[in-house]
C-alpha cells in the first residue's frame, strides 16, 4: 500500500482541484482518491510518497505510430553523430533500420514518453518489434479515430487543454489500474490550475506511475 500525496490533485472530468490531495494505491490498482488526511486515517500502515507539485491522471500521447514507428530515437552513444532528438524524414531514411534497431528505438521512445507523464498512446502500431516494446513497458494502446493535428510531439499537453490529454479521471474510477503522473509546477492559488498545467507542459513531469509502479522519477 502506498499513498501518493501532492500539493494539489487535479482529478479531471471537470472535478474541482483537491489541495493536499492523494491517491491510495494497493498493488496495481487505485483504491481511493481524496484528501491525504482521510486516506492516511483509513490506511495508517500505508507508506507515503510526498510529491511537490500537482498530481493528475496519466496522459495519452496521440502520436503513437508517428513517434515510435516513423521516428528513430538515437542511442545516447550515437549523440555525437545523430544528436539526441528523434530523427524523421530524410535523416531516418539514411539509416539502416532493422527490426532490432526499431525495437531499441521504441524502448528509448517509450522512456521519453514516460518522462512526459504518458501512460498510453493512440494509434495502430504494426511493426512487431515496436508492438513488443510497448507491450513490455505496460503503456496502454488506444484506438485512434482521426488523424491528430501535427506536428508529432512527445508533450501531450502541447496545443491542447490538459483535460483532453488525460486518459481517465482519477475520481469515479477507483479499482482500475493505478496510472497517474506528477508535475513539478506550482498551481496553488491559480484561478485555473488545469490551464496553468497546460502552459507548463509535460516536460515538467517529475514522476509517472504505471500499473502502480513508479516507472519514471526525475533525478
Amino acid at each position: 500500500m502506498t499513498i501518493h500525496r501532492a500539493d494539489l490533485l487535479l482529478p479531471g472530468a471537470g472535478r474541482a482541484p483537491v489541495p493536499g490531495g492523494a491517491v491510495l494505491v494497493v498493488g496495481d490498482a487505485i483504491e481511493a482518491v481524496g484528501p491525504y488526511e482521510e486516506l492516511a486515517h483509513a490506511r495508517p500502515a500505508a507508506r507515503v510518497r510526498r510529491w511537490r507539485g500537482v498530481l493528475t491522471p496519466g496522459l495519452r500521447n496521440e502520436y503513437g505510430p508517428e513517434l515510435l514507428e516513423r521516428a528513430y530515437h538515437p542511442d545516447p552513444r550515437e549523440a555525437g553523430e545523430l544528436g539526441t532528438e528523434p530523427l524523421t524524414g530524410a535523416a531516418l531514411a539514411a539509416l539502416e533500420m532493422t527490426e532490432t534497431r526499431w525495437g531499441a528505438s521504441a524502448r528509448r521512445g517509450v522512456r521519453r514518453m514516460l518522462a512526459h507523464g504518458t501512460v498510453a498512446v493512440a494509434g495502430t502500431l504494426r511493426r512487431h518489434a515496436v508492438v513488443d516494446a510497448v507491450a513490455r513497458s505496460g503503456l496502454g494502446v488506444d484506438e485512434r479515430y482521426a488523424e491528430p493535428p501535427g506536428p508529432p510531439t512527445l508533450d501531450p499537453l502541447t496545443g491542447r487543454p490538459a483535460e483532453d490529454a488525460f486518459v481517465l479521471p482519477l475520481l469515479g474510477f477507483e479499482g482500475r489500474q493505478a496510472d497517474f503522473a506528477v508535475f513539478g509546477v506550482d498551481v496553488l492559488g491559480d484561478d485555473d490550475p488545469y490551464a496553468a498545467l497546460a502552459r507548463a507542459g509535460a516536460t515538467s513531469c517529475v514522476a509517472t506511475v504505471l500499473d502502480g509502479r513508479l516507472v519514471h522519477r526525475r533525478a
